[in-house]
């Protein structure tokens, strides 16, 4: 199949009463079960309608190659379009085409802008990003005090990255006074979401003693999630870890480590 013939294919006529929260049902409905081809069908009517959210979800696809060949163009196209009309995914979408460079000149400023839109509307992604971007300062200007109150607005919302974040902002005194204990706390949130820097910045902590009791097993526990994640934080500190452990103890940790995380289902 080409890349236009699928888009160009009959949609499945909804009922004449089918609203279109019921139609974007539909599609969503077949998304999760894996059929991308049959969520665009469902999705194509209605993002030529206008409805912004289904112009984002293609976009998505085009973005991702799920239900049609990869392209990053018409991943702009259908993005644009959702962007414009103020939806916030498809800012968010097409701020992270503009931060890679795929399919549009590569623009970190106007990736910024995006993500600042859809963060305004309350994005959490967006809000994480932003956040990271501000903190960074390497593609824009920093801003330590926005960095902050972007990295909060996400972690309300449970982004487990920014709770990291803002540990690091304690952590560094970066707008704030340096304040160990607060740092553990918000990297122990950030860890038990499951950020890999998170768990790496809080078994150092444990490890340390650092804003919480000496505890070398828990140390040593977080470290090996944080590795297992893919932290590069965790490395410098997996040895002293380990040995600071006896057998028992170090059996006792790695038991904890493959163990699923504390409120996981």
């Amino acid at each position: 199949m080409g890349l236009f013939d699928f888009l160009r294919r009959p949609a499945p006529c909804p009922p004449p009463s089918e609203s279109v929260e019921a139609r974007m049902g539909r599609a969503l409905d077949a998304a999760a079960s894996g059929d991308y081809e049959g969520a665009l069908a469902l999705w194509e009517p209605l993002a030529r309608e206008g409805i912004a959210r289904a112009q984002n979800n293609i976009g998505a696809c085009f973005a991702e190659g799920l239900g049609v060949a990869r392209d990053p163009e018409m991943a702009q196209k259908w993005l644009s379009l959702s962007a414009q009309s103020g939806d916030p995914v498809g800012q968010r979408n097409l701020a992270a085409l503009y931060f890679k460079g795929e399919g549009v000149p590569q623009d970190y400023v106007h990736a910024a802008e995006l993500y600042g839109a859809a963060a305004a509307q309350g994005d959490a992604p967006a809000q994480d990003m932003l956040s990271w971007m501000l903190l960074e300062g390497e593609v824009i200007p920093a801003d330590v005090a926005e960095a902050r109150r972007w990295a909060e607005a996400a972690a309300e919302q449970g982004v487990a990255s920014s709770m990291t974040r803002m540990g690091m902002l304690y952590h560094n005194a970066l707008g704030v006074e340096r304040d160990a204990a607060e740092a553990a706390r918000w990297w122990q949130k950030g860890a038990e979401g499951d950020d890999a820097d998170g768990q790496a910045m809080l078994g150092a902590a444990y490890h340390i003693g650092s804003g919480v009791p000496r505890d070398p097993v828990a140390a040593y526990a977080w470290l090996l999630r944080a590795q297992a994640g893919g932290s590069q934080l965790a490395a410098p500190f997996m040895t002293s870890a380990r040995e600071a452990l006896s057998p028992d103890q170090q059996a006792e940790a790695e038991r904890i480590a493959a163990a699923p995380l504390p409120g996981a289902g």
